[in-house]
C-alpha cells in the first residue's frame, strides 16, 4: 500500500484491534493466530514507523467482543477522542476488525468518518479512504463489507445448530446449574445432585403436599435461615447475578418456591431453548412457545419422584393454604370442591357456648354470588372420605395381586388389551366414526349434502376417528407399562397399605391418592382417585380372563 508522503497533513492515529472467539471457530487455529491481537498490532505499528506523517496517539482493543455488535467500550472510548479532536485517522487490519455489520459498517465509512474529517485504512483490505476512487467506494467496499456481514450470519446460524444439537443430545447448556444440582467436574454439560441443596427441594415438595401455601414455606425457609438460591449460588463462589439489583441479600419468595415446585428439571429431565434471540445484529431475547421447547428425558439423576411431582401440580391448581394461625393444617384444601359450581369449599369454625365445630361451605355462595352452601362439618367429613379410601385402597390393593398372579403365569399385553372396556368403547367409537365417513360418500353422490358440507363433516368425523385412535395407543402404552414395569411404585403402594392402617386420615396420604373431591347436598360426596386408569385395567382383567371381549360386553 502506497504510504502518504512528507507533504501530506500530519494524522493522530488511532489502532483500533478487536477479536472474537466468532473468528476462531470458521479456520482452525491458523485463522486465530492471524487474527490475535498481537498480530494485529504489530501488522499496524510496522506501517505507522514507514508512514512519515503519521503518529499513533492511541491503541483501541476490545477483545471478545463480536463484530456485529457495535457496542463495545473501546469503540466507544475512541470516537469519544475523535469528537474530542484528539484522533484524525483509524488504522485497522481489515475492515472485518472493524464491523461485520453490513448497514452499520457502511454508515460509519461513508458517513460518520468522512463528516468528521477522519482517515479509515483496512491495511489487508488494501483500502485509504483518502486514496480510493468513487469505483472502490461504490463498488468495492459495500461488497466486501457485505461478505464481512454473511460470514457473520453464517457463524451465528452454525452456533444455533451446534447448540440446538446439544440440547437434543440432553447436554445442559446454562451457565448455572438449577438449585439443587451442581455441574458434574468430569463433563460440565452434565448435572448431578447437590446433596444440601437437593435436600432442601425434597422438603419443599413435602410441605407443599401436607397442605402449605408457597408463601408460607418461603417464610418458613427464610425463618430457618436457609440461603435463597440466588445467594447459595454466591456462597459457593459462583458469580451469579440474578434479576434483580441491589445490595441487599435476597429472600425466598412465593415466586422461588413456585419456579422450584413446576421445574421438570427435578424429574431427571431437561427444557431447554426457551428464548431465542431475535437476530445476530441483537441481544434481546424472545421467549419461545412451549411446544418449541427442546425437551430430552432421563438426562440426569432425579431429586423428585413422578408421584410426588403430579400431586403438587394437582395441587397448584387450586393451592391449598395453612389456617389463618400458620400452625394447623387444613387436611382438604385443594382437594375438596363444590359439586355444583366446580368452586373450592372454604372452611369456617362455628363457636356456640363451649363448643367449637368446623364446617366447609361453597366459596360461591359465602361470596353471595348464587349456589347453595353445601355445609358439612368437618367430621363428618373425614369419616366419609376415610370409609371411601379405605374401600379404594383395598379393593386397588386385591386387584393388584390377582393382576400379578395372572402376569406371573400365561398373560401376556395382547391378552390383557382385549379385556380393557376402555379400549373396546375407543375402538367401537372409532369404528362408527369410519362408517360414517363412508356413508357420507354415498349422501354426496345422491345429493343429500353438498360438497361443502361433505368436506366440512367427512374432516370433523376423520378427526374424531384419529383421536379415538390416539387415545387407544395411550390405553395401550398404559398396559404396556402396567405389564412389564409394575402397576405403582413401591411408595406409592405403601401409601395405599397405610391408608388402611391408620385411625385416622393424615394430609399427606389423603393427598397421596386423592385428586380431588366433590361435595353435593345431602352431604354426598363423589372422589377422584389417582390411578383410576390402572385401577380399571386391572379390573377388567381379573372379572373373568376366560371370556372373549364380545362376550363380556353382552
Amino acid at each position: 500500500m502506497k504510504n502518504l508522503n512528507s507533504d501530506c497533513k500530519h494524522f493522530y492515529v488511532a489502532m483500533y484491534l478487536r477479536l472474537s472467539r466468532e473468528d476462531e471457530d470458521r479456520d482452525g487455529i491458523s485463522k486465530a493466530e492471524s487474527n490475535s491481537i498481537s498480530s494485529q498490532r504489530e501488522l499496524i505499528r510496522t506501517y505507522i514507523r514507514e508512514s512519515e506523517n503519521m503518529e499513533l496517539y492511541d491503541s483501541y482493543v476490545d477483545d471478545g467482543f463480536s463484530g456485529s455488535n457495535f457496542d463495545r467500550p473501546e469503540l466507544k472510548r475512541m470516537m469519544e477522542d475523535i469528537e474530542a479532536g484528539n484522533v484524525n485517522c483509524v488504522i485497522v487490519k481489515d475492515l472485518s476488525r472493524f464491523g461485520r455489520d453490513y448497514i452499520e459498517t457502511g454508515r460509519y465509512l461513508e458517513r460518520i468518518f468522512p463528516s468528521m474529517g477522519v482517515r479509515f485504512i483496512a491495511l489487508t483490505d488494501h483500502y485509504d479512504s483518502m486514496l480510493s476512487d468513487p469505483g472502490e467506494q461504490t463498488i468495492l467496499l459495500p461488497v466486501k463489507n457485505f461478505i464481512n456481514d454473511s460470514y457473520c450470519r453464517d457463524i451465528s446460524t452454525k452456533v444455533k445448530s451446534q447448540l440446538a444439537a446439544k440440547r437434543k443430545a440432553g447436554e445442559y447448556l446454562g451457565a448455572f446449574p438449577v438449585y439443587g444440582y451442581q455441574k458434574d467436574p468430569k463433563n460440565k454439560n452434565h448435572l448431578i445432585p447437590d446433596h444440601y441443596a437437593a435436600d432442601i427441594v425434597r422438603r419443599i415438595f413435602t410441605w407443599k403436599i401436607d397442605g402449605m401455601a408457597m408463601s408460607a414455606i418461603a417464610r418458613k425457609l427464610n425463618e430457618l435461615g436457609i440461603l435463597s438460591p440466588r445467594e447459595y449460588k454466591k456462597s459457593l463462589g459462583e458469580n451469579f447475578q440474578g434479576g434483580f439489583s441491589g445490595t441487599a441479600q435476597s429472600k425466598w419468595s412465593s415466586v422461588a418456591v413456585r419456579r422450584i415446585l413446576t421445574d421438570e428439571t427435578y424429574l431427571g429431565h431437561l427444557l431447554q431453548g426457551k428464548t431465542e434471540k431475535i437476530n445476530y445484529k441483537v441481544k434481546k431475547s424472545l421467549e419461545k412457545p412451549k411446544k418449541e421447547w427442546i425437551r430430552t428425558e432421563n438426562t440426569h439423576t432425579p431429586i423428585i419422584t413422578q408421584d410426588d411431582f403430579s400431586i403438587v401440580q394437582n395441587l397448584l391448581l387450586a393451592d391449598g393454604r395453612v389456617s389463618p394461625t400458620g400452625k394447623q393444617v387444613n387436611p382438604f384444601m385443594g382437594l375438596l370442591f363444590c359439586g355444583d359450581c366446580g368452586e373450592q369449599m372454604v372452611r369456617r369454625t362455628v363457636r356456640y357456648k363451649d363448643t367449637c365445630k368446623l364446617y366447609y361451605i361453597c366459596s360461591t355462595k359465602n361470596r353471595g354470588e348464587g349456589c347453595s352452601r353445601h355445609s358439612i362439618q368437618e367430621d363428618v367429613l373425614k369419616d366419609l372420605v376415610k370409609a371411601a379410601v379405605y374401600k379404594y385402597a383395598n379393593s386397588f390393593l386385591d386387584q393388584k395381586r390377582l393382576f400379578e398372579q395372572a402376569n406371573g403365569k400365561e398373560a401376556d399385553i395382547s391378552t390383557i388389551a382385549q379385556y380393557n372396556k376402555e379400549i373396546i368403547r375407543l375402538k367401537t367409537e372409532q369404528d362408527n366414526y369410519y362408517s360414517l365417513c363412508s356413508g357420507l360418500h354415498e349422501d354426496l353422490r345422491q345429493g343429500i349434502v353438498t360438497k361443502d358440507e361433505f368436506d366440512r363433516l367427512y374432516q370433523e368425523f376423520a378427526g374424531k376417528a384419529k383421536e379415538a385412535a390416539l387415545a387407544q395407543e395411550k390405553q395401550q402404552k398404559l398396559i404396556q407399562e402396567m405389564f412389564r414395569s409394575g402397576i405403582l411404585s413401591a411408595s406409592r403402594l405403601q401409601a395405599f397399605q397405610n391408608s388402611l392402617e391408620l385411625q385416622e386420615l393424615d394430609r399427606h396420604t389423603l393427598a397421596s391418592l386423592v385428586k380431588r373431591i366433590y361435595l353435593y347436598e345431602g352431604k354426598k360426596i363423589e372422589i377422584q382417585f389417582y390411578f383410576l386408569d390402572q385401577f380399571l385395567v386391572m379390573e377388567d382383567f381379573n372379572q373373568n380372563p376366560e371370556n372373549p371381549p364380545q362376550e363380556r360386553r353382552a
